[in-house]
């Protein structure tokens, strides 16, 4: 054999060993753990053996920023969207009602502005599926459990899951092949057999139809964190069943036979803060004479709406800089000792940020303080548990991320990430035609 056709086929054996041991990835499977904290995977305390194995196997944050309120709604949005809630279109778990809440949440995918990732994909030609997921009625998945209950005190709770499943059927197959019947209680967040139920149905969905893209939104760890604050044998029970979800996934991968071409990818939406006391500024307004309710009647001119920890304030008329001025001057001139428990967060900041463009100022508290939407009473009161909504400027309300298998790197740590970052890294995994508003690739956690 002469030196140019051994060159050749040196170089054609070298190609083939390169192109047999690639692991691209062709399937994205987006596991959200509501209330993910950092220190869940990166202390050895805490019962998560698999988001540990995870970690050594692929690429994980330090710590994630989140948007403003940090709460699901907007921040599981945010993923989907790699857009801040500015742009999407999903500003808080609940719109604002200005006459009163109603108990409604974003249930409805159509209040999304901008494309999602499950759009792209099926733009692309891929199967889709999603469990649960926030913001996912009607949305155009293939397989969608979509996350909603009912307001309706006559009818079974989680009735609208079923009834808005898609496609038909879909609920009544998972129930026949992989969980037993369903109803509210099998799906109560104050117990870890919710999240199981939800892993059977997503286990289920990837042996039937191995879906290209799946999301899905595991929720009992956060029901326990607000409950027991950061802390607490409820918070520990969760997120160890959290964990066995993880894993009960992991296994139906292998199974399905697509485990060398699956990228995993565990995140979340907010941290968590302990909470002693709550703040109730609409108690300010309405000693203005701002915001007064009698029975059904509300007469306002200025409001706010509260979210977790935050508090965002409505103008009836948003050009009404009179009242704008007197809200100001109400707080400016506040007594220290409550002064100090808040700073105001102006336009210009909220508009940095990607906050609703609607709202006038926000008031972020301090560590430790939750807001009430409260009238009456005192403004401050006791409150305790755990809770989240804070401006995402400091590390307990960070949330999580880690990615591994497929195209991702090994044991890599990145220190501080977006929410906005994890879509382009999808749309770059499954090669769509996707542009992030608001987020940026790091190429870094890719092998090639």
């Amino acid at each position: 054999m002469n030196t140019f056709n051994r060159f050749f086929l040196l170089t054609l054996l070298s190609c083939v060993s390169i192109a047999s041991f690639s692991q691209e990835t062709k399937h994205v499977i987006i596991i959200s753990i509501d209330g993910l904290r950092p220190d869940f995977y990166r202390e050895d305390h805490w019962p998560t053996p698999t988001l540990h194995k995870l970690v050594k196997e692929g690429v994980s944050a330090d710590g994630v920023r989140g948007v403003f309120p940090s709460v699901t709604y907007p921040s599981h949005t945010t993923i989907l969207t790699g857009a801040m809630p500015a742009r999407h279109g999903i500003y808080y778990n609940s719109p604002f009602e200005p006459m009163g809440a109603t108990g409604k949440w974003y249930w409805e995918s159509n209040g999304i502005k901008v494309p999602t990732l499950w759009e792209a994909a099926k733009q692309a030609g891929l199967t889709t599926a999603s469990v649960y997921w926030p913001v996912s009625v009607g949305a155009k998945v293939d397989y969608n459990i979509p996350e909603i209950w009912t307001l309706d005190k006559t009818k079974e709770r989680t009735s609208p899951q079923r009834e808005l499943s898609t496609p038909l059927g879909l609920y009544e197959e998972i129930e026949k092949e992989a969980t037993g019947k369903l109803n509210a209680e099998k799906l109560n967040s104050d117990y870890a057999s919710a999240d199981e139920n939800g892993s059977r149905m997503v286990a289920y969905l990837i042996k039937k139809y191995k879906p290209n893209l799946l999301t899905f939104h595991i929720f009992s760890v956060d029901h326990a964190e607000h409950a027991d604050g950061r802390d607490g044998e409820h918070v520990r029970q969760s997120l160890a069943g959290a964990d066995h979800a993880v894993n009960n996934i992991l296994e139906a991968i292998v199974q399905a036979g697509i485990k060398e071409n699956t990228t995993v990818i565990v995140t979340g939406d907010h941290g968590f803060v302990d909470i002693h006391s709550s703040l109730a500024p609409n108690v300010w307004l309405a000693k203005e004479g701002l915001y007064m309710k009698n029975g059904d009647q509300v007469v306002w001119k200025a409001q706010f709406h509260t979210s977790g920890a935050a508090a965002f304030l409505m103008l009836k008329d948003k050009d009404d800089k009179t009242t704008l001025t007197t809200v100001r001057n109400l707080l400016n001139d506040l007594p220290a000792q409550q002064r100090k428990l808040f700073r105001v967060v102006e336009r210009s900041e909220l508009d940095r940020i990607g906050t609703d463009p609607n709202v006038a100022l926000a008031l972020a508290p301090i560590e430790g303080i939750a807001m009430s939407n409260a009238l009456t009473g005192e403004v401050l009161r006791p409150a305790s548990g755990g809770t989240h909504g804070f401006f995402p400027d400091f590390a307990h309300i960070q949330t999580g991320f880690i990615a591994a298998g497929g195209n991702v790197q090994e044991g890599k740590t990145i220190t501080l990430m977006g929410l906005e970052d994890i879509a382009p890294l999808v749309a770059r995994l499954l090669n769509l035609n996707f542009t992030a508003p608001d987020g940026i690739l790091y190429p870094g956690i890719l092998k090639k």
